[in-house]
Formats: structure tokens, sequence, C-alpha cells
């Protein structure tokens, strides 16, 4: 069971990190973020009967872990959410490292689940995928979708 754990992750772990860097925003954060995940998923691995793809399950597990963690801290207090991104672009200029910048700070005025939605519909999960990751319906998933669209169009015209 060991093996197989470690292997399925080894294939898909940029799902991990896709979700710690939206997460998390300070380099310690992200790391005890990605260790905070791999747990879970460890713990809840007994549970994976098959039923969805594995990328599907560690999504959900993932972003659950990544929201409990957000409302852990809200609740003691101990930090505040996330208000601006930070990406790492190598070799990109500074006008297009500035724009995703804009974007990302953009992005993390969302709350956890509309962030959620943000990096699935990126990653071309269909609806029922979403719904599914999310436990939400796949109309809600649709309509979270547009007013986002909407609120991202909004705040692109303030920059």
């Amino acid at each position: 069971m060991e093996e197989r754990f470690m292997e399925l992750i080894g294939e898909n772990q940029k799902i991990i990190h896709k979700v710690v860097n939206l997460y998390a925003e300070v380099a310690s954060d992200k790391k005890d973020l990605f260790q905070e995940i791999l747990y879970q998923a460890w713990s809840s691995f007994p549970n994976f009967k098959g039923n969805s793809k594995f990328s599907t399950w560690l999504y959900r597990v993932a972003m659950n872990t990544a929201i409990t963690q957000i409302k852990k801290r809200k609740k003691n207090d101990r930090t505040k959410l996330i208000e601006s991104g930070y990406i790492n672009l190598r070799g990109e200029d500074e006008s297009r490292k500035s724009q995703i910048d804009i974007l990302y700070q953009t992005i993390n005025k969302l709350s956890p689940v509309d962030k959620a939605l943000v990096l699935l519909y990126i990653d071309n999960h269909s609806y029922e995928e979403m719904s599914e990751i999310l436990g939400i319906s796949v109309s809600n998933v649709g309509v979270k979708i547009n007013r986002i669209k909407q609120f991202l169009k909004k705040e692109a015209g303030n920059y």
C-alpha cells in the first residue's frame, strides 16, 4: 500500500504544489501545508475506493486541507488570510511578472472555495469534476465561476 501511495503521489505531486502555492504565501507555510496535505492524503488513502480518479481525490484532500488550515489560522487569530500572492518566474520580463503578481493578488481576494474553483478552472477540469472535488452542485459551480469571472474583470479594470 505504501509503495502504491508513493507512486501515485509522485505522479500527481504537481496538484499539491499548485494548491500550496495558491493558499500559502511564505516558504515555511508552504512547506508546512505541503506536509499536512501529504499527511492527510496518507491518512485517508485506505478510504480511497477508486470511484474517481486519484488526481480528483487528491485535489479534494489538498483543497480541504488548505481551507481547513486557513480557517484554523483565522479562528486562532495567529495569522491573517493571504492578502497578496507570490510567484517565482525565471526569465520572465518585469511587465509580465507584474501582471501575474496583480492577477495573484486579485485571486487572493477571493474566498478559499472560489480560489479552489479558479485553480480547477485553469487546470481545465469539467464542472462535474469541480463539483465532485469541492462537494458542491454542478449548477453551483457554474454560478460561482460566472461570478468569479465578473469579479476578476471588474478588478482588472482597477489596474
